[in-house]
């Protein structure tokens, strides 16, 4: 099958038709795949009805896939989450993020796979740390520059949320004792494309190291608001059995809460990015 790139955004954002991804990659597609998403950052597959274990195969197509120390995930499966909303407090979700920045080596991207969907509402918006870098004053883009910020797993995990059982609190202060706080860069450079991008998010970071608090707030506050300006987003309408595909290195996500008490059942293969970088 020959693929096609339907570019949705200026900013980021593409529909890939001509493919089925529950068959195994060729090489030709998975290369034409990568440069898709270096290029368009979030690529959108429709009516893919995957098996967990053919999404997880996809996705490590690009790269070791990540078990994720809080979500539920597929037993026969483990490298790809759940997030149902009769099950699990996926309200972390609704608030602009990149996943798991909490670690040393943040995620390359995931493969999100929508399986049951509300009857309305619940769509997903992505934004471009890239779009976001680029606007950026030169003043501001100068005062940036080696900064570092630190990302903490219990700003989106915290413990009144995620703690209200024994086995819930072990798991808690286990992920606790194995993810400190720790820092990237506040902008990144790409590994592959060498594009430089905007990395803070409201979902994890907390503080700019070398500010001071008051500096740091107002700082962060307004990158937080720049990063997610309508021109730098996309926003995505489910449907089910569609694929989401995103380069977390350089974009955020906001999964919108507007369906309840409907339901929503949508299941996540992460993959393990490096160490962020500014170069």
């Amino acid at each position: 099958m020959s693929l096609t790139i339907t570019p949705l955004s200026s900013a980021l954002g593409a529909q890939i038709g001509g493919i089925d991804i529950s068959q195994p990659l060729s090489i030709e597609h998975r290369d034409a795949i990568e440069q898709a998403l270096l290029k368009h950052q979030v690529l959108f597959f429709r009516n893919q009805p995957v098996t967990p274990q053919q999404q997880a195969r996809f996705a490590a197509c690009f790269g070791d896939l990540h078990i994720h120390p809080i979500y539920p995930n597929v037993p026969e499966q483990p490298e790809v989450l759940i997030l149902d909303t009769a099950e699990t407090d996926v309200r972390d979700n609704a608030i602009w993020h990149t996943d798991v920045t909490f670690l040393p080596t943040p995620a390359l991207g995931a493969v999100l796979s929508a399986k049951l969907l509300p009857e309305f509402g619940g769509d997903t918006l992505w934004a471009s740390g890239i779009a976001a870098y680029e606007a950026l004053s030169e003043p501001m883009k100068n005062l940036l520059q080696g900064l570092t910020a630190t990302h903490d797993f219990t700003k989106s995990f915290p413990l009144e949320r995620f703690g209200n059982t024994t086995e819930d609190l072990a798991r808690w202060e286990e992920t606790r004792r194995k993810n400190p706080p720790l820092s990237h860069p506040v902008i990144r450079t790409h590994p592959v494309s060498g594009r430089k991008s905007l990395f803070v998010n409201d979902g994890f970071t907390t503080r700019i190291n070398e500010l001071s608090e008051s500096e740091s707030a107002a700082i962060l506050q307004l990158l937080f608001a720049h990063a997610t300006r309508p021109e730098f987003t996309i926003r995505w309408r489910w449907q089910e059995n569609d694929i989401a595909f995103w380069d977390n290195r350089v974009t955020q996500h906001y999964a919108v809460d507007d369906y309840r008490p409907q339901r929503r059942v949508m299941q996540r293969a992460t993959i393990l990015g490096d160490v962020p970088f500014l170069r």
